[in-house]
């Protein structure tokens, strides 16, 4: 990382509570999005999309119970982060 001038994005080793973040989003993006499908035929840019549509969604318009069931974006709104 230090040789090409890079930022982690995660913290440093050893640090588990930013890892615990970072294992339950790829956990979760494992069980939901990638598992149980069948990826046959399925081109790297096919994949790309795939991934690049579930962190969207994700990050947007999943309901979540912490939010008292609003999505992130419907959270934001309601504290005026979105328009």
């Amino acid at each position: 990382m230090d040789s090409h001038g890079w930022t982690r994005s995660m913290s440093a080793k050893g640090c588990s509570p930013d890892n615990a973040a970072a294992e339950g989003f790829f956990g979760r993006l494992k069980n939901e999005m990638f598992h149980n499908r069948d990826w046959a035929g399925t081109t790297l840019d096919g994949l790309k999309d795939a991934i690049g549509d579930w962190i969207d969604w994700h990050n947007t318009t999943r309901i979540k119970n912490t939010l008292n069931g609003n999505s992130p974006d419907q959270h934001r709104k309601t504290h005026g982060l979105l328009p």
